[in-house]
């Protein structure tokens, strides 16, 4: 048996690798789990209510949920396999944001995990009547709710209605739209994508390919699944027979992962990065000996030597089994001591820290994609060879990737890529859609990049990023901010420079490493809004980023201004996009003041 459509998983699934526990996710604070057999029933009961709903073939039916569950994935497939419309939407996203998607899709309901989200959607202009809860939960939602509850849309299925329900599915090609996922952006309202189900199949055969796993694997899903990055993963665990257990939400990550003693989870690097800060916590916490070991171990860790076809040199070797002794092996426990692989996404994973996770025996493999290829372009490999720190790895299989021909001196044009995971086009904008293809068909990304060690990819930079200083020099900003974050005292940036003489940058320390500097040098410490106007720090900041320009960057790139700011940039404070990429517009409008004294010095 194979699959061509997404709904056809689950029954691959059950043919193939039946599973006692195939999901599992948190209800009033308690794991419970489903079988394959168990997740297929629920899925065709939940199908039969969303049709006596009312619901057909084509309507539009959003997602509001704020953890991804077994139901996630329940209610997915149920719309799936009748034709209805998936429209994940992030719960990060604005009210304005909210209320276009309801609008440009003429949304006809919306599954809800709780109040919060339902008082969202409802504000958005969505009748609470069509609105469907996904947890069953004693007040979870108030009295004014008028919708239907997961129980309520439970329908157990006669013979008629199975007939119905295998007629609908004959009728869903493997060309037929799928579902709608909005781009998230960095300026203006989001785009619509549209993907088929061919379009996300190939792409989960394709990383079937290429990741080490199977129904002896266990994994833990924790990013939001209004991403297609781990909505695509959680599909193809599903096709390799890997039981999926969910996490409730990012506070509790730490305490699932000692529960569920994972072997492989996707993640963004914000999440990797937050481990490593929690093994610096722990090294802030011991004695001076204890201290000195934990410091040698992870320089020893970032200056991992095995990279595509490097061996190890044997005093290497050595040395990492010593360091796994002393302070890996603990690391690893905190993590439920199965971790073997992590797959990273969405953004730009700094190198030490892969080299890192990797020499602590947990191998971490960073990608490449974008919403509108399904996601998955490119990817470093777990195989000997196949991996390249610095890089976004070597083309997906079925996923042809080539280099623009205008490019500059050092061969960076922009990536353009063909395959059958490129998206249908964005919903109701055939303009917009015509431009993102080259006159021969290949999809244009956006993102500057080019080859290396002849098969990998490394992206270099964003096209509409790129600017050209007063110097007539072109500089993309995007490589100048991974230089930067490779400093452990810099947590985010942003460089600047279009029409400048110079370039500049905003800087965000990491002010967890930055007090503990501030502690062996004898810097008082109060708080970071007072720190980054000490002249002391901005003396350390001057000589770190001195270090960065001499090693890392030509001399247009070089930093010659830069401003420290002492809050983090977020999802929250509308700064960062749902996939944590930086919302340039808005840093520039709400730091203009600080931009305009750093470049009149």
């Amino acid at each position: 048996m194979d699959f061509h459509r997404i709904f056809d998983i689950l029954d691959y699934q059950q043919k193939r690798y039946p599973h006692r526990v195939a999901m599992a996710g948190r209800e009033d604070g308690n794991w419970r789990t489903w079988s394959t057999e168990s997740v297929i029933s629920e899925r065709d009961s939940i199908s039969v209510g969303l049709l006596r709903f009312g619901l057909q073939a084509g309507d539009r039916v959003a997602m509001l949920a704020h953890c991804g569950s077994p139901r996630w994935m329940i209610a997915d497939a149920a719309m799936l396999q009748v034709g209805i419309v998936p429209v994940p939407i992030h719960t990060t996203a604005r009210p304005d944001e909210i209320a276009h998607i309801v609008k440009d899709t003429a949304l006809k309901g919306c599954f809800v995990s709780n109040q919060e989200m339902l008082d969202r959607i409802t504000a958005a202009g969505l009748s609470a009547n069509a609105v469907f809860l996904l947890e069953d939960k004693k007040g979870a939602v108030s009295t004014k709710y008028g919708g239907k509850s997961w129980s309520e849309l439970l329908v157990k299925p006669d013979e008629s209605t199975l007939a119905r329900l295998q007629e609908l599915r004959s009728n869903i090609s493997p060309e037929t739209l799928a579902t709608i996922l909005y781009t998230s952006g960095t300026t203006g309202l989001p785009k619509g994508v549209m993907l088929s189900h061919e379009n996300i199949v190939s792409n989960v055969k394709s990383v079937l390919a290429i990741v080490p796993v199977g129904p002896e694997t266990t994994s833990v899903s924790f990013l939001p699944m209004s991403h297609i990055f781990e909505r695509m993963v959680t599909y193809t665990y599903l096709a390799a027979g890997v039981p999926i257990w969910f996490s409730d939400s990012m506070e509790r990550l730490p305490k699932t992962m000692m529960e569920v003693r994972p072997h492989f989870f996707t993640a963004v690097p914000r999440v990797l990065e937050r481990m490593y800060e929690r093994l610096i916590e722990e090294r802030d916490r011991k004695n001076k000996l204890s201290k000195k070991i934990m410091d040698w171990a992870i320089a020893l860790g970032e200056r991992f030597p095995y990279s595509g076809s490097r061996a190890m040199p044997l005093d290497y070797r050595l040395k990492r089994i010593l360091a796994d002794i002393l302070v890996f092996r603990s690391w690893r426990k905190r993590m439920g001591g199965r971790v073997q692989y992590i797959a990273v996404g969405a953004a730009a994973l700094r190198p030490r820290l892969g080299r890192l996770f990797s020499a602590a025996r947990i191998e971490v493999r960073e990608g490449y994609g974008l919403t509108e290829t399904s996601p998955v372009i490119s990817f470093n490999r777990f195989e000997p060879g196949g991996v390249h720190f610095g890089t976004v790895g070597i083309p997906a299989p079925g996923v042809e990737v080539r280099i623009a021909a205008e490019q500059d001196e050092a061969g960076n044009g922009e990536v353009e890529v063909q395959g059958n995971n490129i998206m249908m086009g964005y919903w109701q904008l055939p303009a917009e859609t015509a431009e993102r293809f080259t006159p021969d068909g290949w999809f244009k990304t956006g993102d500057i990049g080019r080859f290396e060690y002849k098969r990998f990819l490394k992206i270099t930079g964003r096209k509409s990023e790129i600017f050209k200083t007063t110097t007539g020099k072109f500089v993309a900003p995007g490589y100048v901010e991974q230089q930067l974050l490779g400093s452990q005292y810099i947590s985010q940036c942003m460089v600047l420079g279009l029409n400048q003489p110079f370039v500049g940058a905003l800087i965000v320390p990491n002010f967890q490493h930055l007090e503990a500097w501030c502690l062996e040098n004898q810097v008082h410490w109060t708080s970071p809004q007072y720190m980054v106007l000490n002249p002391k720090i901005e003396k350390f900041f001057r000589e770190e980023i001195e270090r960065i320009n001499e090693e890392r960057l030509g001399p247009v790139e070089k930093i010659r201004a830069f401003t420290l700011l002492h809050e983090n940039w977020t999802t929250e404070n509308g700064l960062l996009t749902p996939t944590l990429k930086v919302r340039r517009d808005r840093v520039e409008e709400s730091f203009k003041g600080e931009i305009g004294k750093m470049f009149r010095e």
